[in-house]
C-alpha cells in the first residue's frame, strides 16, 4: 500500500487550465438553500451535458455547443477578458431552446422538487430485460434511445427522454431523499438508486420501471453508488464509514471495505474495473482493489495526515466528490478547502490544482479532456485535464484487466514484477 506523504511542496504542483463556466443568475430567493448543483453528468456517447442548476431545474445542453463556447482564443464582449467564454442561463417556463436544423436540442426540465442525483442511460436492444413479458410494455426503447434519470428530494425518481425533454416514467418507492443514481453500463437500462432511507433499489426501465430488488445492508444514509464497467459489481458508500460491494447477478453482498474514518460520499470504478476510488469526509480518497478488498493507494488532502479522531469530525477538508478519468490514469477530487485536485495513480501528490469555492460534484467528459464541477451556487466550472500519452504498458494492462479479475491475474505463469504491475501493486 502506498500512503500519502507527510508534506507536499505546493510549488511543484501544476495549475489546471480553467476553460469556462455555465452561470445561473442569482435571484433574491437564491440566497437560501436549494440552488446547489448536486450533480453533473455527461451522456455516455458524449452528445449532452446535464447539470442540476438548483430550484428543481435541470439543464440539458448539447456538449458540442459547450465546446464551441469554451474554445480558447474567443474575442468580444461574451468573454471574461481572458479568452474564456461564459454562458448565463435564465430560468424559463419553456422546455426547449432554439432548434437549429440537424443539431441536438437544448432542454430546460422542471423536475418538481430539488434534484439530488442524475444519470444518463442508453439502451442496447440485444441486452435482454429481466422481465419475460417484454411485449407488454408501454415503452419500446430503441437503439438510439437516450434517457436521463433524476432523483428528487421527495423520494421520487423521474425518467426523461433526452432528445425531446419529455417525462417517460415516475418511479415511487423510496421513503426519503434519493441521493444518487447510476445506470448499468451494459445497456440493459437497469438503474440503481441510493437513498437516505438506508436502501438501494434496482429498477428495470425496459420493464416500465419495475423495481427488481431492494438491497439492504447500510445502517445509515446511502450517499452514492457506482457500477463496475462490466455491470457485475456495484459499489455503494454512505454514512458510518460504509463501503459495500454487491454481486449484481445474485443481488448479494460481496464484502465491506474497511479503511475510512468518516462518512464516505462518492465512489467510482476505473475504466478497466481493476480499481475503485472512494471519497470521504476523513480528508482522503482511497484507491482499492475491489476484487480483493485491499487498499492500493491513499490520496491525502491534509498534511500532515490527520489522526483518525480528527479525520472523523469537522476537519475543513471533507472530500465531496471523486471521478475517474477514461484514461485510467487520472483521478479528480473536490474538497471543502476550496481546491480541485487532479491526481495521477502513479504519484502520491496532486499533479495539478485549481481554485474552486463551494464545489459539490464533478465528472470527466467521455474523452477525458475536460472536467466539469458543480457548486453550491448552481453554476458549473470547466477545466482542461492534465494530458500525457499513456504508455503501451498501461494500455495493455487496461486491456488485460477489463477481462481478468485480480485473482485470475495472480494465477498466470508470469514473472512477479509483471504480476504486480498488472494488479496495480506498483502504484
Amino acid at each position: 500500500m502506498a500512503s500519502f506523504p507527510d508534506s507536499v511542496n505546493e510549488n511543484e504542483i501544476g495549475k489546471a487550465k480553467f476553460i469556462g463556466e455555465l452561470l445561473v443568475p442569482i435571484a433574491p430567493f437564491d440566497q437560501k438553500s436549494g440552488r446547489e448543483s448536486w450533480t453533473v453528468a455527461f451522456a455516455p456517447d458524449g452528445s449532452y451535458f446535464a447539470w442540476s442548476q438548483g430550484h428543481r431545474i435541470v439543464r440539458l445542453v448539447p456538449w458540442s455547443k459547450c465546446l464551441k463556447n469554451f474554445s480558447m482564443g474567443h474575442s468580444g464582449d461574451a468573454t471574461n477578458g481572458a479568452g474564456l467564454r461564459r454562458l448565463s442561463y435564465q430560468y424559463s417556463d419553456g422546455e426547449e431552446v432554439g432548434p437549429v436544423a440537424g443539431e441536438p436540442r437544448e432542454h430546460i426540465i422542471d423536475c418538481g422538487d430539488i434534484v439530488w442525483g442524475m444519470a444518463f442511460g442508453s439502451s442496447v436492444p440485444e441486452k435482454q430485460s429481466r422481465c419475460v413479458n417484454i411485449e407488454w410494455h408501454r415503452f419500446k426503447f430503441g437503439q438510439d434511445q437516450l434517457l436521463l434519470a433524476t432523483s428528487l428530494n421527495n423520494g421520487r425518481i423521474k425518467i426523461w427522454d433526452v432528445y425531446t425533454g419529455k417525462l417517460l416514467l415516475n418511479l415511487m418507492d423510496h421513503t426519503d431523499i434519493v441521493r444518487d443514481l447510476t445506470f448499468a453500463p451494459d445497456g440493459s437500462l437497469v438503474l440503481v438508486s441510493a437513498s437516505r432511507d438506508k436502501t438501494l433499489r434496482v429498477w428495470d426501465l425496459k420493464d416500465d420501471g419495475n423495481m427488481v430488488k431492494v438491497l439492504r445492508g447500510h445502517q445509515n444514509w446511502v450517499y452514492c453508488s457506482a457500477f463496475s464497467p462490466d455491470s457485475s459489481i456495484l459499489c455503494s458508500v454512505g454514512a458510518g464509514k460504509a463501503v459495500l460491494l454487491w454481486n449484481m447477478d445474485k443481488y448479494t453482498l460481496i464484502r465491506k471495505l474497511e479503511g475510512h474514518h468518516n462518512d464516505v460520499v462518492s465512489c467510482e470504478f476505473s475504466p478497466d474495473g481493476a480499481l475503485l476510488a472512494t471519497a470521504s469526509y476523513d480528508t482522503r480518497v482511497i484507491v482499492w482493489d475491489p476484487h480483493k478488498g485491499t487498499v492500493l493507494l491513499e490520496l491525502g488532502h491534509l498534511f500532515p495526515p490527520p489522526s483518525p479522531i480528527f479525520a472523523g469530525g469537522a476537519n475543513d477538508r471533507w472530500v465531496r466528490a471523486v471521478s475517474f478519468c477514461q484514461d485510467g490514469r487520472h483521478i479528480a477530487s473536490i474538497t471543502d478547502d476550496r481546491l480541485l485536485r487532479f491526481w495521477s495513480i502513479e504519484e502520491k501528490a496532486p499533479r495539478a490544482i485549481a481554485p474552486l469555492t463551494n464545489g459539490l460534484s464533478c465528472a470527466f467528459s467521455v474523452d477525458g479532456t475536460v472536467l466539469a464541477a458543480g457548486t453550491r451556487s448552481g453554476s458549473v466550472h470547466f477545466w482542461e485535464c492534465p494530458t500525457s500519452i499513456a504508455s503501451l504498458q498501461h494500455l495493455c494492462r487496461m486491456a488485460v484487466r477489463r477481462i481478468l479479475p485480480t485473482q485470475q491475474v495472480e494465477t498466470l505463469a508470469i514473472p512477479k514484477p509483471l504480476c504486480n504491475y498488472l494488479t496495480y501493486k506498483v502504484i
